[in-house]
């Protein structure tokens, strides 16, 4: 496959990403009104059961030897359940779905040892921490009340989401125990620095919706290949390191009055989430206001797709062809590709501009051979 190629395709994905992502958190939130309003802000303690488990048990495949067969698949979303200490005895899971409930504790899924997905969104946990499960390789706890990011080292783990949780600073991720991570969802927490976030083989990461003021710490992340910033509080765009050697999508859109302040909210039942994230009130976005910013990203050499739309720099008059003569790779500014013509006029005046830099250091080194000469 070309390059051409492979940026069509990359691109086409980046678009469908972001009109998904979107769409998502609308539905999502639209979700939590529609079941809350039926839900007490008490509940009961309801334990997962047998006939649950009846219920919710699918997927029937061979187990050990081949001898043997087990279902393998169990979803018991939205039953109220508080606790799942049953799961203990069904050690042949490897997919769960418990999203949507009330659990507070995970710790019965340490003994299935064979998981390899698990979604535990919507619930009241307040720590990912599990024991190392050696197969598992897509991990969700969407909209819980997490503070932190210990406890997660699972070494097939390829796909981690954390989003809409009170996480500020991310720690304990350690790259030689998550040695397959390539997808990191932190989206809507309560991040105020991108230190701790020391993995090479991060190929995705999604910080939008948090408190970022700038970019620091990321220049190991020498395989990520997309980065989503948008909706922070950044205002300088120091930081990105020419270490960065894959970089090739980067959003710092600022979208205001459509995001939901997910780290204000009380994750408390889901009438209370519902009728919370109708009053959150947004923060201040991304504010990139000056244009000769644009000079610091073009130390990232694969960087082709660049999104700042609503921030207040785009309002200048010569925002996209500047933003071209300071990045000479770009090919994709906001949603449009830049045309033949852009790149020519930009060429030339990057030509202009070197000549004049040139002209204005002649005097200085002619003053330097007059005065070694005399």
């Amino acid at each position: 496959m070309s390059d051409e190629d492979d940026l069509e395709d990359f691109d086409a994905d980046q678009d469908d990403l972001e009109k998904e992502e979107d769409e998502r958190e609308t539905e999502e939130w639209e979700d939590y009104r529609k079941e809350g309003e039926d839900l007490s802000e008490e509940w009961l303690p309801t334990p997962l059961t047998e006939d649950m488990m009846k219920e919710g048990l699918s997927l029937l495949c061979k187990t050990g030897n081949g001898l043997a067969h087990a279902y393998v698949k169990l979803e018991v979303k939205e039953r109220d359940l508080t606790d799942i200490y049953l799961l203990r005895s069904y050690i042949h899971l490897r997919y769960v779905d418990v999203s949507e409930n009330h659990l507070t504790d995970l710790s019965p899924l340490n003994f299935l040892t064979h998981l390899l997905w698990l979604k535990a969104d919507g619930n009241h946990l307040r720590s990912a921490r599990l024991n190392e499960l050696p197969y598992l390789q897509v991990a969700s706890f969407a909209y819980n009340q997490i503070t932190d990011t210990e406890g997660i080292s699972h070494p097939r783990l390829g796909s981690l989401d954390l989003k809409g949780n009170r996480i500020r600073m991310v720690t304990g991720l350690d790259p030689q125990k998550l040695i397959s991570l390539h997808t990191l969802e932190l989206r809507g927490n309560q991040i105020e620095t991108t230190l701790g976030i020391n993995l090479p083989k991060l190929k995705n990461l999604f910080l939008a919706q948090n408190m970022l003021k700038k970019v620091e710490g990321l220049e190991n992340l020498s395989n990520l290949t997309t980065l989503h910033l948008r909706d922070n509080q950044i205002e300088t765009l120091s930081g990105f390191s020419k270490e960065m050697t894959s970089l090739q999508y980067l959003n710092l859109r600022f979208l205001e009055g459509q995001r939901q302040d997910w780290s204000r909210l009380d994750r408390q039942p889901l009438c209370c989430r519902a009728r919370n994230a109708e009053h959150a009130s947004p923060q201040r976005g991304n504010m990139v206001t000056r244009l000769g910013e644009l000079a610091k990203l073009r130390d990232l050499p694969k960087l082709r797709a660049l999104v700042l739309l609503d921030n207040p720099c785009t309002d200048e008059s010569d925002y996209r062809q500047e933003a071209l003569v300071q990045i000479a790779h770009l090919e994709r500014l906001d949603k449009d590709f830049y045309e033949e013509e852009e790149r020519a006029e930009a060429d030339e005046i990057r030509q202009m501009m070197k000549e004049t830099q040139e002209q204005e250091a002649e005097p200085e080194h002619s003053f330097e051979l007059e005065q070694s000469s005399m």
